[in-house]
């Protein structure tokens, strides 16, 4: 397939991905289906999708009439064979647990065109782990997002048995989109910056969890040293705590890991709370107005 006759894109999973991935798609002309299993999901997506064109339009990067035509592009759909006609590429965006994308890429090998490529948007898992389920491992490939309010950057890995020509279409198919592929040479959990960031991550979940020091003074140790506008708590309210714990427990159960495990229970008591970050109006900071990007918050709230 050439990258000219990709024309329509599938998105699995109404989350916060689902979401933002949506976007790029629809600003470059493509038709978006979306796919979900509950209606209530893709009514909220919808909506949050129109605030982030919105927002796009208040920050002028892009016009009025283009943030309508877009959203005019996106579909939204709890029939699968809906969704997956004429898919041209498919982004799963899921929750990070290979059985449950295994499941979901079998159904929908049965219900997309033989053409189709299909991509998974995992933050941390391997696509030969799941590859043989696809039923068709040569048009497989990670193909994975970061926040698209804060960067066009995206990771392009491809497994063993993926064929170039599935990666330079995904890759063909991101610079169309107006994002910045990072090209993997090979396998790597968590890509290029997650496997970074993914470290960060770890160190302030143990430093929290170990009560060593609170999740503010842990942020403003990062922020007042980088001088970034964001700590690594912060940071994972951004992701989601839901996606954040999915991860770290993931991990942690693989590897047997003590202080892992401690951390993902650390993290689950704010998602049994319902303080899944950003998108519910808090996590480890309440939204939208979080202390840390308070003025005085680098000084604790009191004047020096």
């Amino acid at each position: 397939m050439h990258i000219d006759d990709v024309k329509k894109v599938l998105i699995i999973g109404a989350g916060t991905m689902g979401q933002q991935i949506s976007v790029p798609c629809a600003l470059s002309g493509y038709q978006v289906s979306i796919y979900d299993i509950k209606e209530e999901a893709l009514a909220t997506a919808v909506k949050r999708i129109g605030k982030l064109l919105d927002g796009f339009v208040a920050f002028k990067k892009i016009t009025r009439e283009e943030a309508d035509a877009a959203l005019a592009r996106i579909s939204a759909t709890t029939d699968p064979a809906a969704a997956a006609k004429d898919a041209d590429i498919v982004s799963e965006s899921v929750p990070e647990n290979p059985d449950l994308k295994k499941k979901i890429f079998a159904q929908f090998n049965e219900l997309c065109p033989p053409h189709t490529v299909f991509t998974t948007n995992s933050s941390t898992l391997l696509p030969s782990m799941i590859a043989a389920d696809t039923g068709r491992p040569d048009k497989f490939l990670a193909y994975h997002f970061h926040d698209i309010r804060m960067t066009n950057v995206v990771d392009v890995m491809p497994h063993k048995e993926t064929s170039p020509e599935a990666v330079e279409l995904v890759r063909r198919f991101a610079l169309r989109t107006g994002q910045a592929p990072i090209m993997l040479q090979r396998e790597h959990s968590g890509y290029v910056f997650n496997a970074m960031i993914g470290s960060v991550f770890l160190s302030a979940q143990s430093l929290a969890a170990n009560g060593v020091a609170t999740v503010e003074d842990i942020d403003r140790a990062w922020m007042g040293v980088t001088h970034m506008f964001m700590g690594p708590f912060g940071m994972m309210d951004s992701v989601g705590l839901e996606t954040v714990w999915h991860i770290t427990h993931y991990w942690a159960e693989r590897h047997k890991d003590p202080q892992a495990i401690k951390n993902a229970e650390f993290v689950k008591a704010y998602v049994d709370r319902g303080r899944l970050g950003q998108k519910t109006g808090g996590g480890f900071y309440d939204y939208p107005d979080p202390l840390y990007g308070k003025p005085d918050f680098l000084s604790g709230g009191k004047k020096l």
